[in-house]
């Protein structure tokens, strides 16, 4: 059985390869982009409809940190929702890192 962190190093993994998000891209990312998307896919569908319920229909995107066809959320797929919430975690964590290692 793989662990969550084995889910997490996968699909960071295809997000490099697939999806082409290398480091010097994610390096473009400076305001918190990757964090904001990791805690868009990491909120439950009962937060997303409290949003909505309180500032109206689909607000809940609002909060989506990229261009609209980015966003691939698993709603029926609760585990798959976390294993790209990781990684972008991973993406940024790796980020600032090297921000903080560049400054040195």
């Amino acid at each position: 059985m793989k662990t969550g962190l084995d889910l997490i190093t996968e699909e960071r993994q295809r997000q490099i390869t697939d999806e082409g998000w290398s480091a010097e891209h994610d390096d473009a990312h400076t305001d918190g982009q990757l964090a904001d998307a990791a805690a868009f896919y990491a909120m439950t569908e009962d937060a997303l409809d409290f949003i909505d319920e309180e500032m109206g229909a689909d607000m809940h995107l609002h909060f989506w940190p990229f261009d609209l066809k980015w966003c691939k959320r698993t709603p029926n797929n609760r585990i798959k929702e976390l294993q790209k919430s990781g990684a972008l975690i991973a993406a940024e964590l790796d980020r600032l890192l090297r921000e903080q290692h560049s400054t040195l």
